[in-house]
This record gives structure tokens, C-alpha cells and sequence, in this order.
């Protein structure tokens, strides 16, 4: 099982991008990470292992129960990254590895898989998630949250819909392909999870509001680094290039608010337990 493409590109600039938005990316995706790390609920006396980890919000999050998280990640900068904030927090329950989820050898002693979209990158989803069930005990439990299709996430599409018109037209992509909408159909994520052994399978939609940005000139900066903007960025120059960025910028302004711009996103809640 190889996920080469995804290491290349999680250890290239991608990594060095998140790194450097990664307290912006906290606070955008809290309302998110709240949510799946509440319904983990890790305890005291669990282990558990937070699956493409990055930075380590999510993995210092369940830490914080008194559970021993280990952390994996393919991204050598993210984690880095994560392991210098656990050692600022002085926390000695977690530890991190840079490492592919999907063909680590585990032991089966784990009471929790977690993820927080690190797992719509996997070649091979269903040989990825019957090796991560290798990690749990009989009674261990699968919880993770990934995102709905584009059109459920206005924080992402508006943007993108907004450059596209100017942006040269792209091939068409396998909807079900390694990236952050490969999980977007339901019956996709309930087969796979049903054909790797788990059982009671529950696929909750959760649909908060976002705060992409304090105001649209923040918005439009992170947009560049991760968004729709970056292929903007990437791809047009001059008088094209502005025009689509003034598009971008218009449409974020239509949702700025006292708050800062704020953005639906539509993800998935998903849990199960192992079948043993």
C-alpha cells in the first residue's frame, strides 16, 4: 500500500504553508475540532491515536483528559511543529511519529482512532481503515470528521466559485480520489468503514459556522495560502490575476461581519466500534 504522492506533498511547501497558518487554522477549525474531540470523549486510563495529526490541535486536545495520544503524521514540518508545542505545554502523554496511518504496524491495545480530516488522503481507503482497526481493542471505537462536498462548504466554494471564471478549466477529477472531498459521499464512507469490519457505523452531519478571517484582508491572505486563492496565485498573472482576486474579495465582503467573515462548513461526524 503506497501513499508516495501524498507524502511528496506533505512534506514540500504544503507542510511549511500549515506550519506557518497553523494558529490561524486552529481558530478557524475550532468549532469543528470541538466537536469530534468531545464526542472521542478520551479518558484518563485510554490510548488512543489521532491519524494525520499535523500540527497537534486535535492530538494535545484529547491529551488534556489524561489519555496517552500518540499522534502520526506523514508531515515532517507539522510535526515538528506538533512537538514543539506539546514540550511548551510540558505534556509527557503524548508522543508523535512521522509515519503513514495506513500501513503502520499496530498493536492492538488502542482504545481510540481518532481523526480530524486526516484521513480522506488514504490510496486505498479500505485497506487503510482495516489496518487502523488492527490498533484497537475488542471494544475500541473509530471517531472522525471529515468534510461534505464542496457545495456544503460555502467557507471554501464561495471563493472558488468566485475565481473560476477565470481560471483555465481543469480535467476532471474521481470524486472519490485522495483529497479533502474524497469522503463527501456518505454511502462511500459507510462501505468503506462497513468492508473494513466496523459495526454500528454513525455518519452525523454538522454543519457550524466559520470564521474564515478577523476581517476579508486576513480571509484573503489564508485563502492564498490554502484555498481556492493559491491556484490563483499559482496560475494567473497581471490584469487576470487582479481581476480574480478583486472577484474573491467581493464575494468574502458580502459575509464580513462584526465578528469577522463568516462561512458555513458542512463535514461529517462519523463513529463506530470495532467488530471483534
Amino acid at each position: 500500500m503506497s501513499n508516495e504522492a501524498q507524502i511528496d506533498f506533505w512534506n514540500g511547501p504544503a507542510g511549511d504553508v500549515w506550519v506557518e497558518a497553523q494558529e490561524y487554522m486552529d481558530r478557524m477549525l475550532a468549532p469543528l475540532s470541538e466537536l469530534a474531540t468531545a464526542r472521542a470523549a478520551s479518558q484518563a486510563n485510554e490510548r488512543a491515536i489521532d491519524v494525520g495529526c499535523g500540527c497537534g490541535a486535535t492530538t494535545l486536545a484529547l491529551a488534556s483528559s489524561g489519555s496517552s495520544v500518540w499522534g502520526v503524521d506523514i508531515s515532517e514540518p507539522m510535526l515538528a511543529q506538533a512537538k514543539t508545542r506539546a514540550k511548551q505545554r510540558g505534556l509527557n502523554n503524548v508522543a508523535f511519529s512521522v509515519t503513514d496511518a495506513a500501513s503502520q504496524n499496530y498493536t492492538p491495545d488502542h482504545d481510540l482512532v481518532f481523526s480530524r480530516f486526516g484521513v480522506m488522503f488514504f490510496d486505498d481507503p479500505k485497506a487503510a481503515f482495516s489496518n487502523l482497526r488492527q490498533s484497537l481493542k475488542p471494544d475500541g471505537r473509530l471517531v472522525f470528521i471529515c468534510w461534505q462536498k464542496p457545495a456544503e462548504n460555502p467557507w471554501m466554494s464561495i471563493a472558488g466559485r468566485a475565481a473560476q471564471p477565470f481560471l483555465p478549466e481543469g480535467g476532471a477529477q474521481d470524486p472519490k480520489a485522495p483529497g479533502p472531498f474524497a469522503f463527501a459521499d456518505r454511502d462511500w464512507v459507510r462501505e468503506i468503514l462497513d468492508t473494513s469490519g466496523y459495526r454500528d457505523i454513525s455518519i452525523e452531519p454538522v454543519t457550524p459556522v466559520l470564521t474564515v478571517g478577523k476581517d476579508v484582508e486576513e480571509a484573503m491572505y489564508i485563502q492564498g495560502r490554502i484555498g481556492p486563492m493559491a491556484r490563483v496565485l499559482s496560475e494567473l498573472e497581471g490584469d487576470v490575476r487582479e481581476q480574480a482576486m478583486s472577484a474573491v474579495r467581493a464575494a468574502l465582503a458580502e459575509h464580513e461581519t462584526d465578528a469577522g467573515v463568516q462561512l458555513r462548513a458542512g463535514a461529517w461526524l462519523v463513529t463506530a466500534c470495532n467488530s471483534d
